[in-house]
């Protein structure tokens, strides 16, 4: 048996827990998430309420948060987007305070998390999209929960490659134990280029 399928099968059977700074880490991400969402969900009843409701963080042509809770793209699955934020970081907290209690979970578990930390990522990644390309405005609390989500997400993943739930290289693992932070940096600086870019003209005048 190689040393790989060796670490997948101990994974398969034991339950692993979180450090505590990984744990404080979804809990602040969590509730970075959860409020920006709750924010969103109550400005979102007020417009439906007043059409001329106009939220706080609208602030200009380009940062309205208006334009991004009246468009299609706001309500994806049939329903308002945020309320799926509410359920979605509401279960991070909740596995980040089982972390900081001592509690330990199995590999389907951690991958599962891991999953839908993935799916995150890629719903927020469409949203950026839209939202830079075809919306043409800006939500400062979508931003604020699109880098909670993309923090939670390379942060778990290099948990579950470090702890062997996912195969990978040693350089990645050592890669990962040293400079977890530059993953989620990058992603989110990249994120603040196209942003700049796209709105150069506006940002410069």
């Amino acid at each position: 048996m190689t040393t790989r399928s060796a670490d997948a099968d101990t994974a398969r059977g034991r339950t692993v827990g979180g450090s505590r700074a990984l744990a404080l880490l979804l809990v602040i991400t969590g509730a970075a998430g959860l409020f920006a969402a709750w924010v969103i969900t109550i400005d979102k009843f007020k417009l439906l309420e007043d059409p001329d409701f106009k939220p706080a963080c609208s602030l200009n042509p380009i940062v309205s948060c208006g334009n991004i809770m009246t468009s299609d793209q706001a309500s994806a699955f049939g329903f308002p987007n945020p309320m799926l934020g509410l359920v979605a970081y509401g279960i991070v907290i909740c596995v980040g305070m089982s972390l900081l209690a001592g509690a330990s979970f199995r590999r389907w578990y951690w991958l599962t998390f891991n999953a839908g930390t993935l799916f995150g990522v890629v719903f927020c990644t469409w949203l950026m999209y839209q939202s830079l390309y075809n919306i043409n405005s800006l939500c400062l609390w979508c931003c604020l929960a699109w880098v909670a989500t993309i923090f939670m997400f390379w942060y778990v993943t290099s948990h579950n490659v470090r702890e062997g739930m996912l195969p990978a290289p040693g350089w990645v693992r050592s890669f990962l134990d040293e400079f977890t932070w530059v993953l989620p940096v990058l992603h989110v600086g990249i994120i603040g280029m196209l942003i700049l870019t796209r709105w150069w003209d506006f940002w410069t005048s």
